[in-house]
């Protein structure tokens, strides 16, 4: 790491890609300073952790002075409440960038998602696309903006779990559509190992990096491959896709957690194969494939 500060502040860093991150930076010995929700604990590592909301400006205070390199991860994914993802994932990237800024934070490393390029957008897809404009949109501090795509490790993933429950909780699987799209599912130890190299990078200033693993793979394979990891086989049939949007715009009206919405379809039916080649000249990143990576991982 080339910046002369060795105190970093990572935002979400209680989550399943956070604490990677946190143990990662925390093995090679640097300060940290933690903000994530109330409640939330790291346990065997030396972090400074902080109770907070990123969407409420006074929870940042003070946070980042001293502070060389901020990782921003914190963000919402699958809320019951649509209205976080404005509130979250654009004002709260605007007020953690707006606090760094104030402080003389030298680089902000966003982590934004692979869905920003859905041709078919979502509520989610479209708050990280704003929060990617809110951080190239200011000319005073250095940044790095990363799309990761499906997220795993022996934790999860919240997105990964929840697709692994659907997969789970019918003895044949409804499948959305014929399980075309490629994806290119990245672990953890990959990302935080991208994530470290990055900071204080000046070749990673000013860059958009995908974090993609390392193996592409059809939905439909990979769906057998996670059901597999957990010692299970069972048939798919594939559900024309109008017929599926049509049920999640039903159970929409009715249901305050439907099992089927249209952010689920756009996930399974659209490419999430991210090419990382920049990334690996760069700062030699060099991601797992899928088969490897859950090989490493205990059923979950």
């Amino acid at each position: 790491m080339s910046d002369e500060s060795k105190t970093v502040l990572v935002t979400g860093g209680a989550g399943v890609m956070g604490r990677r991150l946190c143990r990662g930076l925390n093995d090679r010995g640097f300060d940290m300073v933690v903000l994530d929700r109330p409640g939330t604990r790291i346990e065997g590592m030396d972090v400074d952790l902080r109770h907070g909301d990123i969407s409420e400006r006074r929870s940042l205070e003070g946070l980042f002075d001293g502070v060389g390199t901020v990782y921003h991860l914190a963000a919402v994914l699958l809320p019951e409440d649509p209205s976080l993802f404005e509130r979250v994932n654009v004002e709260g990237t605007r007020n953690v960038m707006e606090a760094a800024l104030a402080a003389g934070v030298r680089h902000f490393v966003h982590v934004s998602s692979a869905s920003v390029v859905y041709p078919n957008a979502t509520r989610y897809s479209l708050s990280k696309r704003e929060g990617e404009r809110i951080v190239m949109s200011q000319d005073r501090m250095q940044w790095t903006i990363i799309r990761p795509t499906l997220v795993y490790d022996e934790n999860g993933g919240i997105e990964f779990v929840k697709y692994l429950e659907y997969l789970k909780r019918f003895p044949v699987v409804p499948f959305i559509g014929r399980g075309r799209a490629l994806k290119n599912p990245v672990h953890t130890q990959d990302i935080m190992e991208g994530l470290i190299a990055i900071a204080g990078n000046p070749s990673t200033f000013g860059k958009i990096y995908a974090f993609s693993g390392g193996e592409p793979i059809s939905i439909w394979e990979l769906s057998k491959l996670m059901l597999a990891h957990q010692g299970i086989s069972k048939p798919f049939v594939p559900i024309p896709v109008w017929a599926c949007r049509a049920l999640a715009w039903a159970l929409a009206r009715f249901m305050k957690s439907p099992p089927l919405t249209w952010q689920m379809i756009a996930g399974i039916t659209q490419d999430a194969n991210l090419d990382h080649t920049n990334a690996s000249e760069d700062f030699g990143y060099e991601p797992m494939g899928v088969h490897e990576g859950l090989q490493k991982t205990g059923p979950l």
